[in-house]
């Protein structure tokens, strides 16, 4: 009776502070948010005025951003098709590169195929940064410095190896018997990759798709050292040209990064029963 008594007041008290816990990582994480939302209604003489809201809420930050109507945005809609451009490319070499090694590797099984899979997770042990000045060399070499495809192959490099990794992992998942049932049809390599393997694992690719896309959407560190030109800019980089200047409109700074974050919010909303299912069946399989 004494533990049964007890163990009441000591579950409600756990919950209690897991409660409290997870209320201050949710503000902790919106405050951020809160803020730029803020700061993209204040006009922009009362940036600084330190309102937890605008005296004088207004619109006119989102007019200026979307009609370019600012030195600094003077080619926000061309850098915005950038970003969109670059991170769609490169998603889409990711998907397709680490689909097919994923399957050979998993489903074909050539010898050490394993070991290279793992081999290749070794380059996230050297930070990114550390690389950036070797990038830059190779693109230099191979006369790409200012092309938006250097930075397309730098997310490829960064992305691919994670994603083969997952899609092995959850391609384990997936029964031989398929396969020898394939097999006994006549189906050949290419038949089982595209009406066994790819529509059983759409799950992880929409999960693995999603994290290659928000990588090259949110680069910033290769994207300013290998784009020169403005108009080949994404809006990372853009939004970095706001920080070299001490008068630089902040509203209008974060009322881009506002604009900028709704793609990858709507994309999570579209995609996270599949992200969710995905990536957890990739991980949790050993």
């Amino acid at each position: 009776m004494s533990d049964a008594s007890t163990a009441l007041p000591r579950r409600l008290h756990e919950n209690v502070l897991l409660g409290v816990l997870g209320l201050v990582i949710v503000v902790w994480s919106l405050l951020p948010i809160y803020h730029m939302v803020v700061l993209s209604l204040t006009p922009p003489r009362e940036g600084f005025a330190g309102h937890l809201w605008p005296v004088n809420p207004t619109l006119a930050n989102y007019v200026t951003v979307l009609t370019q109507a600012d030195y600094y945005l003077a080619q926000f809609w061309q850098q915005l098709g950038n970003s969109a451009l670059i991170a769609v490319a490169a998603t889409a070499i990711v998907l397709a590169c680490s689909l097919m090694a994923s399957f050979a590797i998993s489903r074909l099984r050539p010898r050490f195929g394993s070991l290279v899979s793992y081999l290749a997770l070794v380059a996230y042990f050297v930070p990114a940064t550390f690389l950036a000045i070797p990038f830059y060399q190779v693109m230099g070499t191979y006369g790409l410095l200012g092309n938006q495809l250097a930075l397309v192959l730098c997310v490829v490099a960064f992305a691919t190896p994670y994603a083969i990794w997952v899609l092995q992992q959850n391609a384990h998942t997936l029964p031989d018997e398929l396969d020898d049932a394939a097999r006994i049809d006549g189906a050949g390599p290419l038949q089982m990759f595209t009406l066994i393997y790819v529509p059983l694992m759409l799950p992880t690719i929409v999960a693995v798709g999603a994290f290659a896309l928000m990588l090259s959407w949110n680069e910033y560190l290769y994207a300013f050292l290998l784009l020169s030109d403005e108009s080949r800019f994404t809006i990372p980089v853009m939004l970095g040209q706001f920080m070299a200047d001490d008068a630089a409109p902040w509203p209008l700074l974060m009322t881009s990064g506002v604009i900028y974050m709704l793609p990858p919010t709507a994309l999570y909303y579209v995609a996270r029963q599949f992200q969710s299912s995905g990536m957890m069946s990739g991980s949790v399989k050993g």
